[in-house]
């Protein structure tokens, strides 16, 4: 079981002290964040993608990249990437530059977004959003896939004997989540790949998101992935905690009552009918223990901390509380409630022991023909010519 934060990177004016942040001191915060969560062994930093104001992280493989150079162990995601409006020759281009900078600690979500007019700022068709997101994700799982691509689909022009660089490290692509909150098509993408399903889990009624899990695990095994109870499921959430029940409300109710997105709800009524967590280390135990009874065995947690304008010590000492004095327990009672045989989330160092075992992984084989574009040479020309790999959607 993995445990960890995301974050969506948004500003907003902090109610207590009425100073709002500039997007380079929320930057950095979110390196300190991550570096916080990294050195008290949580498993799992994940950062969300937005175009637009009041969010900063409108370039998640840069940031990564930067975050990889400060960690040590820490595996870094994305909470989500545009699957629909990105290209998906950059995404898997970037990501797989991010895992080599990481060392493999790099997995993927991806999802659609919420945001609507990111579809025309990069010249794309909302109402094409599924079509958009199923058609990239084909092309996104072959290029790191196959050393050689020869492709053509409706939403962007065709290849023709393409290697994307670099290759994935140890020849095993990141593993990649499909979030989604709202969608059966992209639960069944996720199934049919017998990739991971990511569910937000917040913002919603509690369980909300239980019926795309359940499809999720169905198609699952379905597609021969192996049976309901060993897909691999995700889970977000958001908490607010502190030493003290009665602190945790007292030290949270501005930030969330105040907040456009909230103003008018009673914090304790939000909190009772939702996912989010706030309270003692005790109670965000007994809350997170109530998602295992309602999903089943899942391989993934994350939190948000640090959203609404919650100020950077406050949230460096949640961090503290989680990774000290809640995910230690949880990791205790979710493994012993777990039923036998309930899988462990990928990590590259799995997926390179299940693909090779003690055998040294494959070296890529990209076209001899794509060689230098001023002198035409390739180290590659020499080799003798290879069919492109082709592997498990695993």
């Amino acid at each position: 079981m993995q445990f960890g934060i995301f974050t969506i990177g948004d500003i907003a004016p902090d109610p207590v002290t009425g100073r709002t942040q500039s997007e380079a001191d929320r930057i950095s915060e979110l390196v300190r964040i991550a570096r916080r969560a990294d050195e008290l062994g949580l498993d799992v930093f994940a950062l969300g993608e937005h175009h637009n104001p009041p969010f900063v992280p409108s370039s998640p493989p840069a940031l990564l990249g930067h975050i990889a150079a400060a960690t040590r162990d820490i595996v870094l995601s994305t909470a989500v990437t545009l699957i629909t409006t990105n290209d998906p020759v950059k995404i898997a281009e970037d990501f797989a530059m991010v895992q080599h900078l990481a060392g493999g600690r790099l997995d993927l979500m991806l999802g659609r977004g919420n945001t609507v007019p990111v579809y025309p700022w990069f010249g794309k068709d909302i109402r094409e959003g599924v079509a958009l997101a199923l058609e990239n994700y084909d092309l996104l799982h072959r290029l790191w896939r196959e050393d050689v691509v020869d492709w053509e689909g409706r939403f962007r022009t065709p290849l023709q004997g393409f290697t994307s660089t670099p290759r994935p490290l140890d020849d095993v692509p990141p593993f990649v989540w499909h979030g989604a909150i709202r969608t059966p098509e992209i639960a069944e993408q996720a199934a049919y790949y017998g990739n991971g399903y990511f569910a937000n889990h917040i913002l919603a009624p509690n369980f909300h998101f239980t019926p795309l899990v359940d499809l999720y695990r169905k198609r699952f095994e379905h597609h021969g992935h192996g049976t309901a109870d060993q897909a691999i499921v995700g889970l977000g959430g958001h908490a607010f905690i502190a030493r003290r029940s009665q602190d945790a409300y007292t030290a949270f109710r501005p930030y969330f009552e105040n907040h456009a997105m909230f103003r008018g709800t009673r914090l304790e009524d939000y909190a009772n009918r939702t996912p989010l967590s706030v309270g003692s280390p005790q109670e965000i135990i007994d809350k997170t223990l109530t998602f295992q009874e309602g999903f089943g065995d899942y391989q993934r947690q994350l939190w948000v901390l640090d959203s609404l304008a919650v100020p950077i010590e406050s949230v460096l000492e949640q961090i503290e509380l989680l990774a000290t004095e809640v995910v230690p327990v949880l990791r205790r009672e979710m493994r012993a409630r777990s039923a036998p045989g309930a899988p462990e989330a990928p990590t590259h160092a799995s997926l390179v022991r299940a693909r090779y075992g003690d055998a040294e992984p494959r070296r890529p084989r990209p076209n001899a023909n794509r060689g230098d574009n001023l002198t035409g040479a390739s180290p590659y020309q020499d080799s003798e010519p290879a069919a492109p790999a082709r592997y498990p959607a695993a």
